[in-house]
């Protein structure tokens, strides 16, 4: 299974064009790309259920994000996102879990799979931490496993300059506490959208990032 080009195009030509005249004039074939991107979802599902079962519940509408951008207290004015996007995790995209995230995005060839927790709120943030001093040991193995580090090779660097409140500074793992969010991210080259080798593609990214999604999903 693959994205479409013309689906790809669509999301090219909306970066250059992220107005709601132009989407207006161009709906049909938003509706179009936004049904091959369902499509390429809904067959992924019962093939990624084979390694998270959790996902066997799963509908599309569980898994995928509007097009539509909220606004409301952003200075970036632009109503539509440019990219496709689902999240993939037990319960659905809303549940609270650790999930699988894939990004299609062509312009400036921005299209990624990730996992992990972005920018959780404190409490959580907390326990996160928390589950990492307790497991240092379990979690640097699975961050430095060689196929892990080959496909996802750092946390994001989204981190405190000193140690958090409550922190002991001194702490040997130190830098891995400092992190505000916990997410490893593998880029997607725009070439491969459109070749029958993405589904390969994103499932052995799935099969990878499993013991580093399992592990952060141990937090309760």
């Amino acid at each position: 299974m693959k994205i479409q080009p013309s689906s790809l195009q669509f999301l090219s030509d909306l970066s250059e064009n992220n107005n709601r005249e132009w989407f207006a004039e161009n709906k049909a074939r938003y509706e179009a790309a936004k049904d091959d991107f369902h499509q390429f979802i809904e067959g992924f599902l019962p093939k990624a259920a084979k390694i998270f079962p959790g996902y066997a519940q799963l509908e599309v509408k569980d898994c995928v994000f509007r097009i539509y951008r909220d606004v409301r207290f952003s200075k970036n004015k632009d109503p539509y996102k440019v990219n496709f996007s689902a999240q993939l995790k037990e319960g659905g995209k809303k549940s609270g879990k650790c999930g699988f995230y894939i990004h299609i995005e062509p312009a400036g060839n921005a299209s990624f799979i990730a996992g992990g927790y972005w920018m959780p709120e404190a409490p959580l943030l907390k326990k996160l931490r928390q589950e990492v001093e307790y497991n240092t040991a379990d979690f640097k193995a699975i961050l430095n496993n060689k196929t892990f580090k080959k496909w996802y090779p750092a946390l994001e660097d989204h981190k405190l300059k000193k140690a958090p409140k409550g922190v002991d500074p001194t702490h040997p793992d130190i830098e891995l506490l400092k992190y505000n969010s916990y997410v490893v991210i593998h880029p997607i080259d725009s070439k491969e959208l459109t070749d029958k080798s993405l589904e390969k593609t994103l499932l052995k990214g799935l099969e990878v990032i499993k013991p580093f999604v399992d592990f952060l999903n141990e937090v309760e």
